[in-house]
């Protein structure tokens, strides 16, 4: 029993997941090489990640029986395997839990998997809020 403490311990002290709060800055460093991706401009990108995860790698949403992860709030019902939705279709063949970590490199490739099927449009928030007046979007630091 006493060894099991000090593991209690470290199990709250250090989260088993490190998460990353982005900047506008950090994320546009992060998402550059996503610059024209299907047409899509960084500022577009950037914007609708605000609007989407307020650059939060471990946010998540419940949305009518199925989860969304992470920076990109890619849902576990088509996209990625969580115990929730088992029968997902796991069209990126990963884990969701992945996009809940501090290295968004799976999340981008998923990311573009779902802008080769479905486009930006995924994102609601894309449409709505982040197709004009972009300049908000950018960072002068790049």
């Amino acid at each position: 029993m006493m060894s099991f403490v000090p593991l209690l311990l470290v199990g709250i002290l250090f989260p088993a997941i490190p998460a990353k709060q982005f900047t506008k800055c950090e994320l546009s460093q992060e998402l550059k090489a996503l610059d024209g991706y299907r047409g899509i401009s960084l500022p577009e990108f950037i914007c609708t990640m605000f609007h989407t995860s307020g650059y939060d790698t471990q946010a998540m949403v419940e949305n009518k029986g199925s989860t969304e992860y992470g920076l990109f709030q890619i849902s576990n019902k088509h996209w990625c395997k969580s115990n929730q939705v088992p029968q997902s279709r796991n069209i990126c063949d990963i884990s969701c839990d992945k996009f809940l970590d501090d290295d968004i490199t799976d999340d981008i490739m998923c990311a573009k998997k779902i802008l080769d099927i479905k486009g930006i449009d995924y994102w609601l928030a894309h449409k709505a809020l982040c197709s004009d007046n972009l300049e908000q979007w950018l960072c002068e630091k790049l």
